[in-house]
């Protein structure tokens, strides 16, 4: 590495971790009280890397972090069988947002040649663009904080670790194909583009975005319509040309969440939902079908049940928008007509056959009606 390349990286440094490398991990161990074995634990646990015993780099801001988490465990606040588990959430969700906070900065320095060969100014911009990064992550955080601690406490009987939720996995149709037609610069704005739309049509919905998997949203909601808003609302703003089509799956009950994450066969339901439904479609299992049967502007087609893995009998349920029913003085003697002539309510809001086997349509009254293929 250049001699100016290094100085540059120490100042950074310097200005990043709060101070300059002086203590190895044994060290930091004993100044904060903590025993060296769990020291170690925890340093993995954030995701860093292994060092020697007796390298020098860890800093001032290292003792007293660690002496802060021990208080923490030492309150009573962290159990002691979750504290690894704890520490390696945090340094999961984190590291990610410490990369794409540092490929911004790459980009502001390489776009300004003036700054890029000035390594003062650039110490000088991060160190004035750090407090105000943490006061915005600060921020950030207390509004999520206030916003879980405000359901916690309005539903004091609830399990907050287990309970009953809609889970959606919402998948981009073609993404494969896609990553071989087009450049890294126009991946990048499809992406940026999906988990735009995406974040801004679940929290419209008041639903909360678990993770961007690449080319997949996964969310969950507590309200079965919203999650079928949600679902629907995706797929009807994409396939036009700027987004892919998209396709989603939905499924409803208990949930396990565990830091930030969701777990149980719910989730598993949807994946395999998601990976059956075709572009720009959305299947429920038939827990969420049935609690979104009764409501108007929902309407439901129920398929036949499919084997998928870990799974013998799925019985998914295609998820559309309910039609309108006639209005007016006229439309009793109009539903009269259409029934006297054969008419059933499918028929006459979508006469378009089923398109594989046994087809039986949900409609805004919730009554079945079969439709012979």
């Amino acid at each position: 590495m250049p001699e100016s390349s290094r100085d540059l990286q120490q100042r950074l440094e310097g200005a990043l971790l709060g101070g300059p490398r002086r203590y190895t991990r044994l060290d930091v161990a004993k100044l904060a009280g903590v025993p060296e074995e769990r020291s170690r634990r925890l340093w993995r646990a954030l995701g860093f890397a292994t060092v020697e015993d007796d390298e020098v780099v860890f800093t001032d801001a290292d003792v007293e972090a660690m002496r802060t988490a021990d208080q923490l465990v030492q309150s009573g606040l962290v159990e002691p069988g979750l504290e690894v588990a704890v520490t390696r959430a945090l340094g999961q969700h984190l590291s990610r947002l410490a990369e794409w906070q540092v490929r911004m900065l790459w980009e502001l320095i390489t776009e300004n040649p003036d700054l890029a060969g000035n390594e003062p100014q650039v110490t000088r911009l991060v160190e004035g663009l750090l407090p105000e990064l943490e006061r915005v992550q600060s921020y950030v955080w207390r509004r999520h904080l206030a916003a879980y601690a405000g359901r916690a406490f309005a539903n004091a009987e609830e399990d907050l670790e287990s309970r009953t939720q809609v889970v959606g996995f919402v998948d981009m149709v073609g993404y494969t194909r896609l990553t071989r037609q087009v450049d890294e610069e126009e991946l990048s704005r499809v992406l940026d583009s999906f988990e735009t739309l995406a974040a801004e049509v679940i929290a419209d919905h008041h639903g909360r975005v678990v993770k961007m998997i690449g080319d997949e949203v996964l969310f969950v909601t507590d309200s079965p319509a919203d999650g079928g808003e949600i679902a629907l609302t995706l797929a009807e703003r994409t396939g036009t040309g700027e987004l892919p089509a998209v396709r989603a799956g939905l499924a409803s009950g208990r949930v396990l969440s565990r830091f930030g994450d969701v777990y149980g066969s719910v989730v598993n339901v949807a994946a395999r939902l998601t990976s059956l439904a075709r572009p720009g479609t959305v299947l429920v299992d038939r827990a969420l079908a049935g609690e979104l049967e009764p409501l108007a502007r929902f309407e439901l087609r129920s398929r036949r049940p499919v084997a998928v893995r870990g799974y013998h009998r799925l019985r998914p349920s295609a998820l559309r928008r309910g039609r309108e029913r006639p209005t007016g003085r006229f439309a009793s003697s109009q539903e009269r007509a259409a029934e006297m002539l054969g008419l059933d309510e499918t028929t006459r809001d979508n006469p378009e056959p089923p398109e594989t086997g046994e087809d039986l349509t949900i409609g805004s009254r919730g009554r079945r009606r079969r439709r012979n293929p």
